[in-house]
């Protein structure tokens, strides 16, 4: 029998990549060489996480397309070890495929091929879907705990890019002894002679009144080269030749520059990258801690490029001014009443457009420095204006009609019944009900005829040791019962009026609210807009959780009265 061989390891398993191969081919080899089994292809995923379903694994994905291939050279697929291959749920997911191709798969937990109809066969693979789950999270728990205590006790550099301003030292063997007897060193901070006094200049000028777009401007006057051009070595995927704001305000935020090392400045979430379809998945997004999580070492671990007087000085003229405060960006209260705050982007880079007010009228502007437009590469005017009165009527008429109740109402009953029908394929897909209530049933038939067969003067032993097995199965079945889904439902007529009801509400509310209440319903409803200078229109749609994305051309009203 002709087997294709799966494996997989990752960073987080901290082993060498061919060692890890070959204890797992040797383990499947010695699950399938009794039988005559022969490995003629292998699959073995390097560096990617088991939380990755098989379909962003890139040799499982290859071992998939191959189970689908008609000219396939093996018959079934072995894997060394389930805990490597299957994580969480994953296995449910992709076993049917295996099936669905009449190609089977053999893992040494079972001592052979998986039976598709093995309710007890699919319990042991779900278990150990789950201790890998458990085995991941004791693992990040480890190194989290490891690395805290690293930064607190030793003030560890811990790895990364170095920040501005400093360079790489080493400093000395590593502490665990086999790292050190691969050669590998620890490393600390020290002061760049060239960058480091660019880090103080500013530091200082900030602290004295000066912005971070005056600052970043007058470094690039000055000719110093910015973080990613200076070392371009690490930055081999980045061009810039100028300094940015963002990069003066990472600085300004970085309290590594006191001398001390800080750790848990940002994290890693995991987020699901379709809410309405799990099996895609999870991704990876970043997000800043809030400082009191912060770790810091308790004693100077490199040298200062600042003290720390002056480093809380730029923290607090940083909340003062209104750019990131505490609870993120600090409100604005302003006097004009600006409708679109927010919700009107420029056409040639992506930015929100400004409000601004010029002769007692309200503008949307955009504003693209000779540096800005140098820097990515766009054809964009200094400043880009847009006036608030000759968008407001066109975009008034547009969310009535597509608000209106007729044609929300058609569309809506529209939505409901395409959005249902593709619910429910999908939930009939991976719905489990049928199949374990089967398997109830199963278990209860089972019982009875151990019971009449106990009744008839069997084995008391032996029968009590099946009536405990197919018990135990029937509850393990009852329970994921318990945990399934029940088929999605349509949205009622009810419900499609009460919304209409209440977009109705809104825009009868907008034709007699003041300024700033137009403003909140703008942005209640989900209007996004988009200027677009070059027709003089405007692309204005709703993104709401409750209607569909709507787009439309608009016109800038009498600014282009003959716009389509």
């Amino acid at each position: 029998m002709r087997f294709a061989f799966y494996g997989r390891v990752s960073t987080e398993d901290q082993q060498d990549p061919q060692a890890s191969k070959a204890w797992q081919l040797s383990r499947a080899r010695s699950l399938i060489e009794p039988t005559g089994g022969e490995i003629v292809a292998e699959f073995f995923d390097i560096g990617l996480s088991r939380s990755l379903p098989w379909k962003r694994r890139p040799e499982a994905l290859r071992l998939l397309d191959a189970i689908k291939s008609a000219g396939r050279d093996f018959d079934a697929v072995v894997i060394g070890e389930p805990q490597r291959a299957f994580y969480g749920s994953q296995f449910g997911m992709t076993f049917p495929v295996f099936v669905h191709y009449g190609v089977g798969l053999w893992v040494p937990e079972v001592g052979g091929a998986i039976d598709p109809g093995s309710d007890a066969h699919d319990l042991v693979m779900a278990l150990y879907g789950g201790m890998s789950k458990g085995e991941r999270n004791r693992i990040k728990i480890r190194v989290r705990a490891a690395m805290k205590s690293q930064t607190e006790m030793e003030g560890r550099y811990l790895g990364g890019r170095p920040p501005y301003g400093y360079r790489l030292a080493d400093a000395g063997p590593h502490p665990n002894p086999g790292k050190a007897a691969e050669g590998k060193r620890l490393h600390q901070l020290e002061p760049d002679p060239v960058t480091a006094p660019i880090v103080e200049r500013i530091f200082t000028e900030y602290v004295a009144g000066r912005g971070m777009t005056s600052i970043a401007r007058g470094l690039t006057q000055d000719g110093i080269a910015c973080p990613s051009a200076y070392d371009r070595a690490r930055n081999p995927h980045r061009h810039t030749q100028v300094w940015e704001t963002t990069a003066i305000r990472a600085i300004l935020q970085n309290p590594r520059y006191t001398g001390r090392q800080v750790w848990n400045r940002a994290r890693t979430d995991e987020v699901l990258i379709n809410v309405d379809d799990v099996a895609l998945g999870h991704e990876n997004r970043h997000r800043w801690n809030d400082p009191s999580e912060w770790v810091w070492s308790r004693t100077e671990s490199h040298t200062p490029l600042i003290s720390t007087d002056l480093y809380e000085q730029a923290q607090q003229t940083v909340k003062a001014r209104g750019t990131v405060g505490d609870a993120g960006k600090a409100p604005r209260r302003s006097r004009h009443p600006y409708l679109f705050r927010g919700l009107l982007r420029c056409g040639l880079c992506g930015r929100v457009m400004a409000g601004s007010v010029n002769h007692g009228r309200i503008y949307y502007r955009c504003k693209a420095s000779r540096d800005y437009v140098r820097q990515h590469g766009i054809a964009h005017p200094p400043v880009l204006y847009v006036r608030q009165e000759s968008i407001t009527n066109p975009v008034d008429q547009f969310l009535t009609e597509e608000l209106g109740h007729a044609s929300l109402t058609d569309t809506l009953q529209r939505i409901a019944d395409a959005s249902h029908r593709a619910a429910l394929t999908e939930h009939q897909k991976h719905d489990e009900a049928p199949k374990l209530r089967e398997t109830i049933a199963d278990c209860d038939a089972k019982i009875a005829r151990y019971r009449a067969t106990l009744d008839a003067g069997g084995d008391p032993a032996l029968v009590a040791g099946w009536i405990s097995e197919t018990t135990t199965i029937k509850k393990a079945a009852q329970a994921r019962l318990g945990l399934t889904e029940a088929p999605p439902e349509r949205m009622s007529e009810e419900q499609i009026a009460a919304i209409v009801d209440a977009f109705g509400g809104l825009l009868g509310l907008l034709r007699r609210a003041d300024e700033h209440d137009r403003a909140e319903v703008y942005t209640r409803i989900g209007l996004h807009m988009i200027y677009r200078p070059g027709t003089e229109t405007v692309l204005a749609e709703i993104r709401s959780n409750d209607v569909d994305r709507v787009p439309v051309w608009c016109p800038r009203g009498d600014l282009n009265p003959h716009a389509r």
